[in-house]
């Protein structure tokens, strides 16, 4: 599952936070491509159909899945993909995390 660790940046400009909506809680990366990861760790475990399992097998772990997810997050703010699961849907999301403000 996905563990709340920070470790690199999402093009340098900041961290990133990930959920699996009613699956796991968001997490915080420091680095995209460990955000990817671990979305990809998370997704495999999970009790998905074939056709569910191979898509998100090719787009989180094919050679550009860093740049992909990137092009979402520059294009529509984050990346939102969803699965059905037990007669549910759940939503994947990957988007920037907001910067803490300090008072």
């Amino acid at each position: 599952m996905i563990s709340r660790i920070k470790v690199g940046v999402l093009g340098g400009d900041g961290q990133v936070v990930v959920e699996i909506e009613g699956v796991t809680a968001p997490a915080m990366f420091a680095r995209l491509p460990d955000a990817v990861a671990a979305v990809w760790g998370a997704m495999r475990a999970l009790p998905l159909g074939n056709t569910q399992y191979e898509a998100y097998k090719y787009f989180f772990t094919r050679p550009d899945a860093v740049e992909r997810v990137t092009e979402f997050i520059q294009r529509d703010g984050e990346l939102n993909l969803s699965f059905s699961m037990d007669g549910r849907s759940h939503r994947v999301r990957v988007c920037p995390a907001k910067p803490e403000v300090s008072v």
